[in-house]
């Protein structure tokens, strides 16, 4: 049963994340959030699997929650209509571009010259949130600062992109 519910949950997040991008059913930015929500949610199904209660709740109520209402207000407030929604110009969709692909090569670098699995710690408490506080303010609070600023970063891209052309 468990292998079912791993498939199924991961299956449900993958379908989910493609349809936050690529929406065939409308170009609404609210159903693409929507799309964003089920995929959180499904992302906590996983931790449920993996018996981390905490993440699990942590996810949805601060990513599903508070995160996605912080991105529907921005969305509502810009108040974006179809038909007045910028296009995107071609040097700055080669600029995307070639952004996205600098991100991949240094993700690439970063994996291929990282210990993974070097010095992992058995957990003596499952789903224990001492430790895991201990760790995320310590060992990463980088990595969980940047994460801080790559939510500020879609927040003002959403502002920017959706925003009208003044003429």
């Amino acid at each position: 049963m468990q292998d079912f519910l791993f498939y199924l949950f991961a299956a449900l997040t993958l379908l989910c994340g493609v349809l936050v991008i690529a929406n065939p059913f409308t170009r609404n930015p609210i159903t693409s959030a929507m799309f964003l929500v089920l995929t959180i949610v499904s992302m906590a199904g996983l931790f449920v699997l993996l018996h981390a209660f905490f993440l699990a709740a942590v996810q949805i109520l601060v990513y599903a929650g508070a995160v996605m209402v912080l991105f529907l207000f921005v969305i509502m407030l810009l108040d974006l209509k179809e038909e007045e929604s910028r296009t995107i110009k071609s040097g700055m969709g080669l600029l995307g571009v070639v952004a996205a692909g600098g991100i991949a090569l240094v993700m690439t670098f970063v994996l291929q010259h990282s210990r993974l699995g070097v010095g992992l710690v058995v957990p003596t408490v499952e789903g224990s949130t001492l430790d895991l506080g201990k760790r995320l303010f310590t060992h990463y609070a980088l990595p969980f600062e940047l994460v801080s600023l790559v939510l500020l970063v879609a927040t003002i891209g959403t502002v920017l992109l959706s925003k009208k052309d003044l003429k």
